[in-house]
């Protein structure tokens, strides 16, 4: 076949009238079917931003039953907490802090028909309705957190039935601690029973000391209080301690208590000293549960032996 005739004739095969019926309606139905599936997509994605919306309305505005009705009554989080008992823990929040106010940036949402996993990044302000006994003045929290929901469509409603935080940290301070940067670190997650460490730095000012403790309690309710030890900082303003993870299968949080305090001139000999702040730390530490039906490998050579 000549060439010059090549280039014109596919184009005829193109555009022929003749084109193959039943391949031209597949591929026109395909194309429909992928707008349907798409827009079916969004529309449920919306549906499940709408649930985080009015989350965030109704916990800003206090409303429980309404709360209520966004999870499903066999709603269960990563540290065994049911319906009853994590609302009540709302309630008392609510209690505590009147003013809190919550805000939620949802980072994925990823779909599997009637289910759905959506991962959120979570803050919550608030200041204290009651004064500190120590300094006489009214604290501020400040929390945040990195949480996966787990949604399934009920009807045409999306519930949530399940609730997994990844990572979580919070920080009470009054005073003068309002104004001090401090973290509290310590890993996220660890194997039960191994051993971590868990660090606290503080920036202080010239004019400033602080006495510190760190501690951990295990994720129960009602929570337990920690046992309070309070030691001077090092040189760098850094204090640290080691834990070994609990083997309950409880998660933990590592909490920190700080005192700052400052001296000012009495007299030409002597200087008063006074707690002008305190705070208290808070992070999460995961606890991955032994599973004692995996064969080590150390147990399996000693096996072959």
């Amino acid at each position: 076949m000549n060439k010059r005739f090549i280039i014109p004739l596919i184009l005829t095969l193109a555009f022929a009238n003749t084109f193959a019926q039943p391949v031209h309606a597949g591929f026109v139905q395909n194309f429909k079917t992928k707008i349907s599936v798409n827009r079916e997509i969004k529309t449920t994605r919306e549906e499940i931003k709408d649930v985080f919306t009015k989350q965030d309305e109704y916990t800003n505005n206090h409303e429980l039953e309404k709360l209520s009705a966004l999870y499903s009554e066999k709603f269960i989080n990563s540290d065994g907490i049911n319906k009853k008992v994590y609302f009540e823990l709302i309630k008392d929040t609510w209690e505590t802090y009147p003013d809190i106010t919550y805000t939620t940036e949802i980072r994925d949402i990823r779909l599997d028909g009637n289910f759905a996993v959506v991962q959120t990044y979570e803050t919550a302000f608030a200041t204290t309705h009651e004064v500190s006994d120590a300094i006489d003045t009214y604290g501020t929290l400040n929390s945040i957190a990195n949480t996966m929901y787990y949604l399934q469509k009920s009807g045409s409603q999306w519930i949530i039935f399940a609730e997994q935080v990844l990572d979580e940290k919070s920080q009470l301070k009054y005073g003068d601690a309002r104004f001090v940067q401090m973290d509290l670190n310590a890993p996220k997650i660890v194997n039960a029973g191994e051993e971590y460490s868990a660090s606290l730095n503080i920036q202080l000012e010239g004019d400033e000391t602080a006495v510190a403790s760190i501690d951990t309690q295990e994720i129960i309710h009602p929570i337990g209080k920690p046992d309070e030890v309070f030691r001077n900082l090092s040189n760098q303003n850094q204090l640290e301690r080691i834990f070994k993870a609990n083997t309950k299968n409880i998660n933990e949080y590592v909490t920190a208590s700080i005192g700052i305090a400052k001296a000012e001139p009495y007299d030409e000999q002597y200087s008063k000293v006074y707690v002008s702040g305190i705070a208290f730390l808070m992070t999460r530490v995961n606890v991955i549960p032994i599973n004692k039906f995996i064969t080590l490998e150390e147990d399996n050579a000693q096996k072959t032996k």
